[in-house]
C-alpha cells in the first residue's frame, strides 16, 4: 500500500490529548477504510520509545485491545493523558472519541 505507514502516522499525530480513536477510524481518516487490522499491526511494530501517541488508539468496542504489561502501559498513558479508563480497559467513546477534526 503506497504511503500507508506515513498516512497512518499523519493521523496519529493529530489525535489531541485527552481523546481516543479506534483502529478503524485511523484507517478511514488515513484513506484506507477497512484496514483496521493493518493499523494495529503497524502500531504494534513501533519502537517502545516512539513519540507517536499510539496509546490513544483503542478498539471499536471502546476497549484497550492489548494484554498483560502492554495493557497496563496503555491504560496508564491514557490516564495520564486525561482519559478515564475503567479497570477492564473500557473507555467511553461517546465522551472521549476524537472526531477527526484538528484540535
Amino acid at each position: 500500500m503506497p504511503n500507508f505507514d506515513d498516512q497512518i502516522y499523519a493521523v496519529l499525530i493529530q489525535i489531541p490529548s485527552g481523546k481516543v480513536t479506534t483502529y478503524g477510524d485511523v484507517a478511514k481518516l488515513a484513506g484506507f477504510p477497512r484496514h483496521a487490522r493493518h493499523v494495529g499491526k503497524l502500531l504494534g511494530s513501533l519502537p517502545k520509545d516512539s513519540k507517536l501517541p499510539w496509546f490513544r488508539v483503542i478498539n471499536s468496542s471502546g476497549m484497550i485491545s492489548l494484554k498483560g504489561e502492554s495493557f497496563v502501559r496503555q491504560r496508564e498513558k491514557l490516564l495520564d493523558d486525561g482519559v478515564e479508563v475503567k479497570e477492564n480497559g473500557a473507555v467511553s467513546l461517546r465522551r472521549f472519541r476524537w472526531d477527526g477534526e484538528p484540535a
